[in-house]
């Protein structure tokens, strides 16, 4: 019984469980229905100390019988994989699906799963071993400072070009990212020259030389090559836009130093013209004439743009697609995607995946473009 296991694993619980993961356990069990919100309140209000609040929580899930603990059970094998195995509550399978293994032929599609699977020790010590020097190499959890930045433009002066579901989007990949283990610096409804600034700024961030990846997600309305600030107006001479080049420019190996020899890993949600997809075809990478210009310093050479990879919603030219409540196809695509795969696939492969599941709608099709990456970029979730 789920409340046996509880309560043998209570003072584990107790004295490892973090204030954050007490936090997200909260909102989950609240979300799950186990808990209600005076319950939720009262964990964290009456209970001062980080301790108290843990044994507050898990004595008042297990009172609550086998489902309601097993549901604890499950959110805690998500938010925190090694204070499962401490806990000793029973192998660690990926959560609400059976994971592709020897059992799955690569034919076989798992099912979707809605929330991100985590990596185990055991297929990350793997993979390791077989293709070390074929992988980027993972910081340890415990030391590392991942960051992430995302920015989202949902109201514009033009009124008409509202992003209906964007909002959606914006929460999506934030749980995402900060499932992945990336704390996410977000803006909302920026102009070009404040996008720019933003992505220049983010590059000088301390943290980077503690971390070993780093995301930029950016969504707005696009034309080719740009990204379209919140003061866009068709016809002006002055347009609003920030230029997707410049992302690769304050991130390269000239202007961000902290992140050499690191992946970086870029994610756009932009139209890219106004004609509709399904006209279009072409087996050719966009943006795939690399500039593989040298810098010199005194100590050594590197590649001035190297280690990047970039996955844009949609092919030059046409548009991308979004639901007004569900958010965009594309951002809805990758998270089934990851949440599915992440924790045993390396990043091109998740890309490739997001990319096949548009091959079934002619009027999108997401591009991966100026994709630098010299390894296998694994993100071993919650490890």
């Amino acid at each position: 019984m789920a409340d046996k296991l509880l309560s043998k694993a209570r003072k584990t619980f107790i004295d490892s469980v973090t204030k954050p993961v007490i936090k997200q356990l909260l909102d989950d069990l609240l979300e799950d229905k186990v808990l209600n919100d005076e319950e939720t309140e009262s964990v964290t209000e009456e209970n001062s100390t980080r301790a108290e609040q843990a044994r507050c929580l898990i004595d008042m899930v297990r009172k609550k019988g086998s489902k309601a603990s097993e549901k604890m059970i499950a959110r805690v094998q998500e938010r925190d994989p090694g204070l499962y195995d401490k806990m000793g509550l029973a192998p660690r399978q990926p959560v609400q699906m059976t994971p592709s293994s020897p059992q799955l032929s690569e034919q076989e599609e798992q099912p979707v799963s809605s929330v991100l699977i985590p990596s185990t020790n055991d297929f990350k010590k793997d993979i390791l071993q077989k293709k070390g020097s074929e992988i980027y190499p993972p910081m340890d959890k415990s030391g590392r400072k991942r960051l992430a930045l995302l920015i989202n433009n949902v109201e514009f002066d033009d009124k008409n070009m509202l992003r209906r579901g964007a909002e959606k989007d914006e929460e999506n990949v934030e749980r995402l990212l900060r499932d992945l283990g990336y704390d996410v610096v977000k803006y909302r409804n920026l102009s070009g020259q404040e996008m720019d600034e933003a992505v220049k700024a983010f590059s000088k961030r301390e943290e980077h030389l503690l971390s070993d990846s780093v995301f930029v997600v950016m969504m707005s309305h696009g034309e080719l090559g740009a990204i379209m600030g919140v003061h866009y107006k068709k016809g002006d001479p002055n347009l609003d836009i920030f230029p997707i080049n410049n992302i690769f420019t304050h991130l390269n190996t000239e202007n961000c130093k902290a992140l050499i020899n690191k992946p970086k890993v870029i994610l756009i949600q932009a139209c890219r013209g106004g004609k509709d997809g399904s006209v279009w075809v072409s087996d050719a990478v966009p943006g795939s004439s690399l500039d593989l210009g040298l810098e010199s310093d005194s100590f050594r050479r590197e590649h001035k743009e190297k280690d990047f990879i970039s996955l844009l919603s949609c092919t030059p030219d046409t548009l991308s697609y979004r639901d007004p409540k569900m958010g965009t196809l594309f951002v809805q695509r990758i998270m089934e995607t990851f949440n599915t795969y992440a924790w045993n696939d390396h990043i091109e492969e998740l890309f490739r995946k997001v990319m096949g599941r548009f091959e079934d709608f002619p009027r999108q099709m997401p591009t991966k473009d100026r994709a630098t990456l010299t390894k296998h970029f694994y993100l071993f979730p919650g490890l």
